[in-house]
């Protein structure tokens, strides 16, 4: 079996989209985009704004028809170059960021808004047990405005899964809510989404909550898909500098391939290319969680001078400028004794991840 027909056949119960393209008349804001839901997964799509994470919502709801590619959910074709099914006959629920509750109506009939296929006394049924499952049982005849951010939100998952959706779309759904409640509704949220086996693709533009939620991810930039795969390895081995700038901050090394890794001025690391010739010039990508300050007489390192030392939590960002004055952040662990103008040196830190990517030019 090919790579492709694994694909789809892992997805038939979900989400696939393949090779869609898109443009708004000379604007392109889709190229080639391709990823694929399980049932019960949990798809993080990441990217900053106007890389096309909207557009591609609208198209698998089915509010913007499709001009490239494919689009099936659930086993069924939904858009592609002969065909368009109507949102209404698409089995998905779209959660917005702000919600969008109907003012005018308490919350039961907001969740059973749209179940017209249903008879009334299976629709009292079925919203009554959605509002139980979500804990809000006890606010069945409360309007949206009475409710706080956290009920508004959980209003409107039980709208979206009332209609039975495969699959579930969710465009910065948790922004509006504080931390402490942005945490604990999307934990909840999410969990339910799982268990319903329903194939959830979550747009964001948190790196952290991507990290933290996602089975899978999809970095989308300029329209076209990046880097995609297991969150921690596209946080720990980005495939570009554009990719790894979206995680956070990134040290980027001039090195040269080794026949066991790769050499730089802070030392060397092991990485798997044997693809890449020994002598081979290259850029070494390492998060500041990957480099460790020694004191001068104990590092084998790049000798460097501390130009700041700031807590960020449990941690400690220590900035650095290293001998041939290249700048570098190193993270430590809370509380820090560096301070601006101790003399030390940096390090790989054990087998801390490292990116390659070989150097242009």
């Amino acid at each position: 079996m090919s790579a492709a027909d694994s694909t789809t056949q892992e997805a038939s119960g979900g989400l696939l989209v393949e090779r869609v393209g898109h443009s708004f008349g000379a604007l392109r804001a889709l190229e080639g985009v391709s990823l694929s839901v399980r049932p019960g997964q949990v798809h993080g799509l990441l990217g900053p704004s106007g890389s096309g994470k909207s557009t591609l919502l609208r198209l698998i709801a089915g509010l913007e028809r499709l001009q490239k590619g494919r689009i099936t959910i659930a086993g069924t074709d939904m858009a592609d170059a002969a065909g368009h099914v109507p949102p209404e006959r698409r089995a998905v629920g779209f959660v917005f960021q702000d919600y969008a509750l109907f003012p005018h109506l308490d919350v039961a009939a907001n969740v059973g808004f749209g179940m017209t296929e249903r008879g009334q006394t299976n629709k009292n049924h079925v919203v009554r047990q959605l509002l139980d499952r979500l804990e809000l049982g006890a606010l069945a005849s409360a309007m949206p405005h009475t409710l706080s951010g956290g009920e508004q939100q959980r209003v409107a998952v039980a709208r979206a899964l009332a209609r039975n959706p495969r699959v579930m779309l969710m465009d910065e759904p948790f922004s509006g809510l504080d931390t402490r409640l942005r945490d604990e509704v999307r934990w909840q949220t999410l969990e339910i989404l799982r268990k319903e086996g329903v194939a959830t693709l979550l747009v964001t533009h948190s790196p952290p909550e991507a990290l933290e939620v996602a089975d899978e991810m999809s970095v989308l930039i300029g329209g076209r898909v990046r880097q995609a795969g297991v969150p921690a390895d596209l946080y720990a081995r980005p495939s570009s500098r554009e990719v790894a700038t979206l995680f956070g901050p990134i040290n980027v090394l001039p090195g040269e391939i080794t026949a066991t890794g790769v050499r730089t001025i802070c030392g060397e690391a092991r990485v798997a290319r044997p693809e890449l010739e020994p002598g081979t010039a290259v850029e070494a990508l390492v998060r500041p969680e990957g480099l460790r300050l020694t004191p001068p007489s104990e590092g084998a390192g790049a000798g460097a001078t501390v130009v700041s030392a700031r807590p960020r939590g449990a941690t400690v960002s220590v900035r650095v400028e290293l001998d041939d004055s290249e700048t570098l952040e190193v993270s430590e662990l809370a509380p820090s004794s560096w301070k601006p103008g101790d003399a030390g040196r940096v390090e790989f830190r054990g087998s801390a991840p490292v990116a390659v990517r070989v150097r242009e030019g």
